[in-house]
């Protein structure tokens, strides 16, 4: 809980600041490469275990400190699994809801900014500590006129340092990630406008309006309402939802029933959005989702969503059409359209490339392919981790000349990977629906 641990009592906000802050971590972090090169001379079975540990908590200590786009990409890559090694996906997990809140004079010092007020000239009751802080702002509980609010403030600085933090953040990101730099470079644009867009709290509240409405028909599902006379550009004031996070939740061992439940809801949640709405929450993280007592499940963040071109929306879903992998023209099609493959390629690069995603699709596709999917199964998910281990330490897949796939597939990716992601975590078996089209 975010109570327990220490406040901020300030957050680098200039660009020499910050830039600061990433120099002297890149020095710990070579240092600590040097500490294990020279126990390994004495040690040659070391493994790097102990560096990758050192590693994260020197990265995630200083990304915590600086807030931000720097901590919210370190969150992104502690959601792909087969991305990073362990230390740093239990490390990077706690900027999802545990990094260290800003202390209370700075929270009276944004409400002055923005309403000329302090909070409990605004509240009836504030809490002077954050309930749960993250890597854009943090949240405190709040009650006005006998209803309890969740108040979300962003850390200042945040949106003016975006561009500046990514510049800074990518020499790690390239030696974490095990990207080549056309592959990073094709990404960042889109990584950028996400983040940019995140710290936009009036498109936020807009957003999260928009997308409640339109699934409110949706069973067991809880969206907040929001309070325009008390948000602004920065803060966010929407009702309080009760209930637990899905760890946390887990650990009061429901029924299976109840894990389908809510399982079913998150799937339905997101079927909706892509399949109708074409614009998706895009940030399934479990930090982002309340689950009360009798399974209903609450929404609580609509900061990252990400609208699809409808050219892309057909092409990438219809990459799951049953058969479609036999079909090696229209494959050959959708893999330009979607730039997996490109006229710049050998001959060689073709089949590899073609190969390597043919099998990507066949495995990720697997829960579409039948009417309902047991996501308990860890088995699926070491398959997954496997492939993409495989495939990020190919040799002819690191040397690539070019990146792979539309930049908008990153973050449509991610969503569905998180949402798989969750559904394993609450050991959910479900109905897996598809528009009419893939059938």
């Amino acid at each position: 809980m975010t109570e327990k641990l220490r406040e901020q009592g300030s957050i680098p906000v200039s660009k020499v600041q910050r830039a600061a802050k990433f120099i002297s971590t890149g020095a710990k972090v070579g240092g600590n490469y040097v500490k294990h090169y020279a126990k390994k001379m004495v040690n040659p079975s070391m493994n790097k275990e102990e560096l990758h540990q050192n590693n994260a908590t020197d990265i995630y200590n200083s990304l915590s400190e600086l807030k931000g786009s720097a901590l919210k990409v370190a969150q992104m890559m502690s959601m792909d699994k087969n991305l990073l090694p362990r230390a740093y996906q239990d490390k990077f997990t706690m900027a999802q809801y545990s990094a260290p809140p800003l202390s209370y004079p700075l929270v009276v010092k944004t409400f002055q900014k923005y309403f000329q007020k302090t909070p409990e000239q605004l509240f009836d009751f504030f809490s002077r500590t954050a309930k749960n802080a993250a890597s854009i702002g943090q949240v405190h509980q709040a009650r006005k006129d006998g209803k309890l609010l969740a108040v979300k403030i962003q850390y200042p600085g945040v949106a003016d340092s975006v561009s500046s933090d990514l510049k800074l953040v990518r020499p790690f990101a390239l030696r974490l990630l095990n990207m080549n730099e056309r592959e990073l470079d094709h990404y960042m644009e889109e990584v950028e406008e996400r983040l940019l867009e995140e710290t936009d709290y009036r498109l936020e509240v807009a957003r999260s309006r928009e997308i409640s409405e339109a699934c409110d028909h949706i069973p067991h599902l809880l969206f907040p309402r929001y309070y325009d006379a008390l948000s602004s550009e920065r803060i966010i004031t929407m009702d309080w939802i009760e209930g637990k996070h899905i760890k946390e939740w887990m650990e009061t061992k429901p029924s299976q029933t109840l894990k389908n439940q809510v399982g079913q809801a998150l799937w339905d949640f997101y079927h909706h959005q892509v399949h109708h709405l074409k614009q998706v929450h895009a940030d399934p993280h479990p930090g982002n989702f309340i689950v009360q007592e009798d399974g209903t499940l609450g929404i609580i963040d609509f900061g990252c969503v990400k609208v699809m071109p409808e050219e892309f929306y057909s092409g990438y879903f219809s990459l799951i059409k049953p058969g479609l992998t036999k079909n090696q023209e229209e494959l050959d099609h959708i893999f330009y359209a979607l730039d997996f493959i490109s006229d710049q390629d050998t001959d060689q690069e073709k089949m590899y490339f073609k190969g390597v995603f043919t099998e990507m699709i066949s495995l990720l596709g697997k829960p579409f392919h039948v009417d309902r999917f047991d996501f308990s199964k860890d088995a699926y998910f070491e398959e997954i981790f496997r492939l993409g281990d495989r495939i990020s330490n190919d040799p002819m897949f690191k040397k690539s000349r070019q990146a792979r796939g539309s930049k908008h597939g990153l973050y449509i990716n991610r969503t569905y990977f998180g949402l798989y992601n969750l559904l394993n975590q609450l050991q959910a078996e479900v109905v897996t629906t598809k528009p009419a089209w893939l059938s």
